[in-house]
């Protein structure tokens, strides 16, 4: 495609929906970036764009069903404006490639993951009356070296991709599939990517990769194990702990996330750096699935039960109020009573701060969707799911309520969803919570004392800033 035809598309507006997972909403201020360095600008919603793109997510079929209810209502834009260009990003766009260009016959571009350089080619393509597909995964794209435009930001917390790509070939999963192989980013430019946030006003980054723990970066190449990097790659390389280290001693005020950790790869020094680090948020996403070892073993998990215990009983021996939250999936493949029983038994011994649960979803390609029948029935998959909500909701409760008379620091990130009246934030470990605005700012760090708690939130009043670094 010759510059004079790329140039066509300039000084068009764009619109970007994003769906699923933190990545994807990072993913999206990345395609911003990309697009706006070929002239094309924020549009304030579907009506006002000449260019929409779906960001997509697989994980789950109700996932991909949504997006294709999300076509057939932009059916209705597309007719009243043929010029509308349509394309489906992602996750989706890999698995389902061609089958998108022939089924939604409204969709113009698709584009995988790994291809987000290529968009303006492709829009490009478009415009000379083409329908346009990338979806090629690569082992080596990061996108380290661009700066996101942070999309429908508060202007006080962000997202940071330290990773792309998986390596754990879980068998229900179908990111390895979608996303590729491992890839760590050059930890120097997560370092200034972090400097430019805390330099633009930003009080909290969450650094964000499908499995946090496995970052490893030995100066450039495809992602290798430790043991298997020669002596001078060992000398040079970064693991996670030591990127979490460099980013807090880089941004001493800035509070620092991560997400998400696979309990097989966590590690006490990446803890011990976290207890070591004050703006290291005290909340660890450590994802069970199941508590039953034969069920992970089937899931391809790589760990037990007890080993799932061992790293819980690791984190609350270094940091002992750490929050933790879980995910959980209900019926999964051959999956007995006494097996979910033992799920639910290990929520009552963990006692985590909140879980995303779900039911089973078989994806296709996926090596559960190959081996295994997808033989629990639905009603049964409903009914131990609501078991499993209806536990955490008793443990969120419990917990929520033991936090009542004590007093947490809360970054300010906007208006409580209930009223203009108060402000919302999160303490260290997590939780929401709720207070009276009185004098206080949006990006300020204030003292809450917690005087009632629901389920999902803490209610109090706030005794004044706090400087918690």
């Amino acid at each position: 495609m010759n510059t004079a035809t790329i140039d066509a598309v300039q000084t068009r507006k764009l619109y970007i929906e994003s769906y699923g997972c933190a990545m994807n909403f990072s993913d999206s201020e990345i395609i911003a970036s990309i697009m706006g360095e070929h002239g094309f600008i924020q549009a304030t919603d579907e009506y006002d764009a000449d260019v929409i793109f779906l960001n997509t997510c697989a994980i789950r079929d109700n996932a991909e069903q949504r997006i294709r209810e999300r076509l057939k209502h932009l059916r209705a834009t597309k007719s009243k404006n043929s010029d509308l260009i349509i394309g489906v990003l992602g996750c989706m766009a890999e698995r389902l490639k061609d089958k998108l260009l022939e089924e939604e016959k409204l969709v113009d571009v698709v584009a995988g993951p790994d291809s987000y350089r290529e968009l303006p080619k492709l829009v490009a393509e478009v415009d000379d009356g083409a329908r346009a597909i990338n979806v090629l995964l690569s082992r080596e794209e990061t996108y380290g070296d661009l700066n996101p435009v942070r999309l429908n930001s508060n202007g006080i917390t962000a997202f940071i991709s330290i990773m792309r790509g998986c390596d754990n070939m879980c068998s229900f999963c179908v990111v390895p599939f979608t996303r590729g192989r491992e890839r760590s980013r050059d930890p120097e430019s997560i370092v200034k990517e972090a400097i430019d946030l805390r330099d633009q006003g930003y009080k909290e980054i969450t650094l964000l990769g499908q499995n946090v723990d496995s970052y490893l970066w030995f100066g450039g190449g495809p992602k290798k194990e430790f043991k298997k990097l020669t002596p001078e790659e060992q000398e040079s390389s970064v693991d996670f702990a030591g990127l979490l280290e460099k980013v807090a001693l880089a941004t001493p005020q800035m509070r620092i996330r991560y997400s998400t950790s696979h309990p097989r790869d966590i590690t006490e020094k990446v803890v011990y750096t976290m207890a070591k680090y004050p703006n290291i948020c005290n909340y660890i996403h450590l994802p069970a699935q199941s508590g039953n070892s034969r069920v992970l073993e089937v899931m391809s998990r790589n760990y037990t039960r007890e080993w799932y215990m061992g790293k819980i009983e690791m984190i609350r021996n270094i940091l002992p109020d750490c929050g933790i939250s879980c995910d959980i999936i209900s019926g999964f493949c051959t999956e007995t009573e006494e097996e979910h029983a033992d799920t639910l038994s290990l929520m009552e011994w963990a006692q985590f701060d909140f879980s995303y649960m779900y039911m089973y979803s078989e994806r296709p390609g996926t090596p559960a969707a190959k081996k295994f029948s997808d033989d629990i029935p639905e009603e049964v998959k409903k009914r131990r799911l609501q078991e499993i909500i209806a536990l955490q909701k008793q443990i969120s409760k419990q917990k929520n309520e033991a936090r009542v008379g004590k007093v947490c620091t809360v970054l300010i990130e906007g208006n409580s969803k209930k009223s203009a009246d108060d402000w919302a934030g999160r303490n260290d470990e997590n939780m929401v919570v709720v207070f009276p605005k009185e004098t206080y700012q949006k990006g300020d760090f204030v003292n809450v004392l917690i005087e009632r708690a629901t389920t999902t939130t803490l209610i109090g009043k706030a005794i004044g800033k706090n400087a918690p670094f």
